[in-house]
């Protein structure tokens, strides 16, 4: 798609305002009302969903270029999908975040981009990873002595994808190797494809990068099958996306699941035993790329067609992805297993929950609007009185670590994985 293929779609969106705002009957304070953080943090409606809808047609008519504020406003979007979902409250003949994400793409093909960006998609190239400075060289040190299956030598029934988070950042490696100890400790066939995969490519695709994440996709898809892997288990909400949706749209056909599902089946198993009680508060933090946008794809053909010339339609009707099937219950599920453990919830969850601020890696591109969006959540944990907050994406954790509120308050952050293991 290009575009101008959006522009039916931008014709005819009604400017309701629902992209700027979690459902009204969802709404419990204004404070915490808003579900875009690019719109919040710059206060102008250009950077809404609605917005970028003008601005595309404007462009598209020729009535301004990509100067500078116009790439801004562009490249913000953290393609977290909160105004998708709202939008989709009462319409269903819009998608405004593949929108935004092509017109990133569109900003990208035209040369139009953030420096920092450039940086990460030449280390995706050369070193197979947008972490900036990270080396294929060092891509399989996270698993040494775990005892892990090597793939390309040997089968398994499961294999552990832990995502470029978990593999260079060494803070918290140590959480996506507890995770494969606890499966393996579980009797978990597992095993990893060694050297031969590569990131997975999802945030290069929110960032608008298709033809790089498109390359990601055909080199971990080619391991996969070389491999003859059944089943992926990744503790990283970014990997899980790109797998359950992305990749299934290019064919994968794969089961895929998130370490907090997997966890949540051994639990019911009887096969987990908790033997410590925390104590302690706790509130959940739904990873946008795990909740929201965690649907799984769903194959479709069709045509869009119009009843009496007049409503947009499909023929034959579409999936809706409104976010209510992402992966929800299972994180709450474990948690709550924990002995000692109280969750409370913050006013924004679910599929309008608040973006963590690192989404399409606005954290390296715009750190100053991602640590602001991180504060605004860190703002939201800590009027819940939790001792924690508790996620379930490497990125998100990361991004929260040391965010403060509007009081300068912090709040501690865990992986669900951490409390699983402290009560093991």
């Amino acid at each position: 798609m290009s575009l101008t293929d959006f522009r039916p779609q931008q014709e005819r969106c009604s400017n309701c305002a629902c992209c700027k705002f979690i459902p009204f009957d969802k709404i419990k304070s204004e404070k915490f009302s808003d579900c875009c953080p690019a719109l919040s943090y710059h206060n102008f409606m250009t950077y809404s969903a609605r917005g970028k809808f003008q601005l595309a047609q404007t462009l598209l008519d020729g009535d301004c270029e990509y100067s500078p504020p116009v790439v801004d406003a562009v490249h913000s979007c953290m393609s977290c999908g909160s105004c998708d979902v709202s939008c989709k409250i009462c319409r269903y003949n819009l998608d405004v975040l593949d929108h935004n994400i092509q017109f990133k793409n569109d900003a990208i093909l035209k040369g139009k981009t953030y420096p920092k960006q450039d940086a990460m998609i030449k280390n995706l190239k050369a070193e197979k990873s947008l972490i900036t400075g990270a080396k294929k060289a060092d891509r399989i040190k996270w698993a040494d002595g775990l005892g892990l299956k090597d793939l390309s030598k040997e089968k398994a029934e499961v294999a552990f994808f832990p995502g470029c988070k978990f593999i260079y950042d060494e803070k918290l490696r140590n959480r996506a190797r507890d995770a494969a100890r606890l499966l393996m400790k579980m009797n978990v066939d597992l095993g990893y494809t060694g050297g031969s995969d590569m990131c997975c490519g999802s945030r290069a695709y929110q960032m608008g990068y298709y033809d790089d994440f498109n390359a990601c996709a055909d080199a971990n898809m080619k391991a996969f099958a070389k491999a003859g892997v059944k089943t992926i288990v990744t503790p990283c909400a970014d990997c899980y996306y790109g797998f359950k949706r992305l990749y299934a749209a290019r064919g994968l056909d794969v089961k895929v699941l998130h370490v907090v599902e997997y966890i949540e089946k051994l639990i019911n198993e009887g096969k987990v035993k908790f033997s410590k009680s925390l104590n302690m508060t706790v509130t959940y933090h739904d990873p946008c790329h795990l909740g929201r946008l965690g649907e799984p794809y769903v194959a479709w053909e069709g045509k869009e067609k119009k009843v009496r010339n007049q409503i947009h339609t499909w023929d034959p009707p579409r999936p809706r992805y409104n976010g209510i099937y992402g992966i929800y219950d299972a994180p709450r599920n474990v948690i709550l297993a924990i002995p000692g453990v109280k969750l409370v919830e913050m006013e924004r969850i679910r599929e309008y929950a608040w973006c963590c601020g690192a989404g399409s890696n606005i954290n390296v591109s715009k750190p100053e609007y991602s640590a602001w969006t991180a504060g605004e959540r860190i703002s939201e944990a800590n009027r819940t009185g939790a001792d924690a907050l508790v996620t379930a994406c490497p990125w998100c954790e990361g991004n929260f670590a040391g965010a403060k509120d509007e009081n300068g308050q912090t709040i501690e952050v865990f992986d669900v994985v951490d409390l699983v293991m402290q009560a093991l």
